[in-house]
């Protein structure tokens, strides 16, 4: 195996086990699956590929949790040597797994030291006495209005109540 398709499998594997601890990683799973059934690695299609990756998933949380590094690491390298077998064994493995790769790359989680986007949030339109929520698409949510404010009376005052 060449030392570019080594570094692609590396690149891949660690690509992937690092997406299957994030947020990012249902759409990372279903593009992963499309991509090892379509190279036809993964046994029973899209569907066997998607079962292998949820087990994959759902042992590496596992041990994120316990805080068990050596399953952490070994599941990387047996990723890669699953992908260096494929990029060996099947025609247009190296192309589809640069594809793939070049898919998940938006998913990534910023590596640590590079600069992040900066947020601004503004809310205009007057005072907010209720909560303000920020989302890009919201269904079906109900809050309460809050009761109104009673505004205070000044408060009078007559000589000699001191």
């Amino acid at each position: 195996m060449s030392s570019e398709m080594a570094a692609l499998a590396a690149s891949g594997a660690t690509t992937l086990v690092g997406l299957m601890l994030t947020d990012a990683w249902e759409q990372a799973r279903d593009r992963a699956a499309r991509f090892l059934s379509r190279n036809r690695e993964q046994p029973g299609g899209a569907v066997g590929a998607a079962a292998a990756l949820d087990t994959a998933h759902r042992s590496l949380l596992a041990a994120r949790n316990t805080a068990d590094e050596a399953l952490l690491s070994g599941a990387t390298a047996q990723w890669r040597a699953r992908l260096e077998v494929l990029l060996r064994c099947q025609p247009g493995g190296v192309q589809g797994l640069r594809e793939l790769l070049d898919s998940l790359e938006a998913l990534e989680v910023p590596a640590a030291g590079r600069e992040q986007p900066g947020v601004r949030n503004v809310i205009s339109g007057g005072i907010q006495h209720g909560p303000v929520i920020q989302s890009g698409h919201i269904g079906g949510l109900t809050l309460p209005s809050p009761a109104p404010r009673q505004q205070e009376q000044p408060q009078h005052r007559h000589p000699g109540d001191d």
